[in-house]
This record gives C-alpha cells, structure tokens and sequence, in this order.
C-alpha cells in the first residue's frame, strides 16, 4: 500500500502543521479580517407559537440515542482541534464536560497523532473521563487518497476508544491553502472500503461549506449511515485560511470563497430528504439552542456545535458545562413554547408561512 507522506506537501513541513492547527484556533477565537460571512439560513425558519402547550416544561424528554449508547440531549460537542500541546487539554475538558452534560463528543483531525508527532490528548485518557457518552474519532479524507487505509482508520479508532470515525470532507479549504491536497480522486471509493470494513460506523462531515443531497446519496450508496452537514453559516475555512495567507494574490483568493457553500438549514433539509432512513447532523452556524430546535425541525437527528464553544474550551470544565447547558435550555424553551413534548413532537411543530 502507498503509504502517506510525512509531511503534507512540499511547501508545508512536518513542524508546520502543528502550528498551523494553533493559528486555525487563534483565528477562529479572535479572526482580523473582515469577511463576508455566508447565512445559514436558520432565521427564516419561525415557529408557529403555542399560548397553551399544557406541557410540564421540565418533564420535556429532550433524550435521545445515538452509537448504541443514551443520550440527555441531542447536541454533539463537534471536532475542535490545535497543536498537540495546546489541544491535550482542549480535549480532556471537553470529554470531562460531554460526561457531565450526556451528551456526544468529537475530536478533531487525529492526523498528528498516527504520524506519531504528539497526541495533543488523544489517548485512552479521554474514555476513562467519558466513559458513558459517544466519542468519535476523526480524520481527513484526502488522506486516505494519499495513501491511508483500514490500519490508520483502526488505529484512530482504537487510541481513544471510538465508538465511530469521522471522514472529514474539506476540499474548499484544502483548495485555498498554500500546498492544500487537491487531489481528492478516489476519496468516494475510499470511503465506500472503511465503511464495508471498519468494525465500527463511518460518519461523513463537511466541515463548513455542506452537504448537499446528491452527495449524501453517493455517500449512502457506498454504505455510510451518518451524515454530517456542516453547512454555511459558522466558521469559514477559507476565511480562515486568507488570514494566514502569505500574499495578498492568496488572500484575496480565499476571501472570494468566504461565504461559499449550502446554508446549515437547507443542507439539512436536503440531506434528510435524499437519505431518510440515514442519521443526520446538523452542524455549521448552530448558535444556540433554538438553531438547534430549527435544525431538528428540519430534519436533524442531532445537533453539532464547535467554533461556539471553543472560548469555554479554552477556559475550563465549567465554562464547557455552562455553555452547553444554556444551548439545552433553550432548546427546552422551544420544544415548551410550541408544545413539544418530546423531540418527535418537535420534528413536526407548526411552522410559519414564509411571507
């Protein structure tokens, strides 16, 4: 088998990578650049309010089950990444608070830590904080067509105790980044071994610029059963890439595809009526726990949010648990106010006529 390079191209050394997963944190937390930010389309999607819900509102059941394994809340904590030193306890607080809160956990691109460059935390450590809750490991797709395959897969698996792996889809930003890998031929087909092979399932995430229905179809067929949206509407990579663009000719560039992609909201609705029998995510621009009742009502199974708590992740265990719970309360609020009593109730809530 053609094995992966250690570096990512010529223009990007091995030391470079690790701090270019700080500077993507750095640039999230506080970006300088003033791009044009896509929509994710969620403000137009406006419940119908119901004046008597003759609901209890803390008996609403917001529970739900994801990988085999119960959850309080349909939210997933999704992939954050950094420098192996800086990400070690990014991850360890944010399994430490999915365990607390119930709910499901992603870490980000585990590419450092099969080359054997750093696990940045991403070890057995995180089960034995998170014992009860999905994890779910993550890598890139184009590196499987850079030669990984079912070992690699295992092994980011097995480190840290997945109960499912992410195959991230980033081909905009790969596409504006100085040495990006652009060739993304065979990925489809690459996609379609691990999820026939590996033990446990295959989720496919964007990771901002959306799925659209056709391509959820495809990934189907090649029997993926999960579905990440990750629309427009939350952090641009390519924005992000054009603030670490070395020339203005690059930057500028970048900045063309800032806005680029399938709003959150209509991504979801077109996965999930491509792919009904699939679970899907809905995640891209999720800004707090009525953009997740929205997402559900769409056609989400369950609801991602990454850039947003990222400050929190950042700070501590508590801030983690703060933020998310707020996203839960709200998202109760929702189900209260349109007399859902459950998130089944919630998938069919009355909307308003678009004017």
């Amino acid at each position: 088998m053609k094995r992966p390079p250690l570096a990512e191209n010529a223009d990007d050394p091995v030391p470079a990578i690790g701090a270019r997963k700080g500077d993507h944190l750095d640039i999230v937390l506080a970006p300088r650049l003033a791009a044009p930010r896509a929509d994710s389309g969620f403000d137009a999607v406006r419940f119908e309010h119901q004046a008597l819900p003759e609901l209890d509102f803390d008996a609403i059941d917001l529970g739900t089950s994801f990988l085999g394994r119960r959850l309080r809340a349909p939210l997933l904590i999704s992939s954050m990444t950094g420098g192996p030193a800086r990400s070690a306890g990014i991850n360890q607080r944010l399994a430490e608070a999915a365990q607390a809160l119930g709910i499901a956990f992603a870490v980000g691109s585990q590419r450092i830590a099969i080359e054997g460059r750093g696990d940045g935390g991403l070890d057995a450590s995180l089960r034995r904080l998170a014992p009860d809750i999905p994890i779910l490991a993550n890598l890139g797709a184009a590196q499987f067509v850079l030669g990984y395959g079912i070992d690699e897969a295992r092994r980011a698996v097995e480190m840290i105790e997945a109960d499912a792996l992410i195959i991230h889809l980033n081909p905009l930003q790969e596409a504006v980044q100085a040495g990006g890998d652009r060739n993304w031929t065979g990925a489809l087909a690459a996609i379609g071994v691990l999820a026939r092979s590996l033990p446990v399932p295959i989720v496919v995430k964007e990771v901002g610029a959306g799925l659209s229905g056709a391509v959820a179809r495809r990934l189907a067929e090649v029997g993926v059963g999960i579905l990440d949206v990750a629309g427009a509407g939350g952090t641009s990579w390519a924005a992000v890439e054009a603030e670490r663009a070395e020339t203005p000719a690059r930057r500028d560039t970048a900045l063309l595809f800032a806005d680029w992609g399938i709003p959150t909201a209509r991504a979801i609705a077109s996965v999930r009526s491509a792919c009904p029998q699939a679970v899907v995510i809905g995640s891209g621009g999720i800004r707090n726990g009525l953009d997740a009742a929205r997402a559900i009502r769409l056609g989400a199974d369950l609801v991602g949010q990454a850039a947003a708590g990222l400050g929190p992740a950042e700070a501590s265990v508590a801030a983690i648990v703060s933020h998310f719970g707020t996203v839960e309360t709200e998202l109760r609020i929702a189900c209260f106010c349109t007399g859902s009593k459950d998130l089944a109730a919630l998938r069919t809530a009355r909307l308003l006529d678009a004017d």
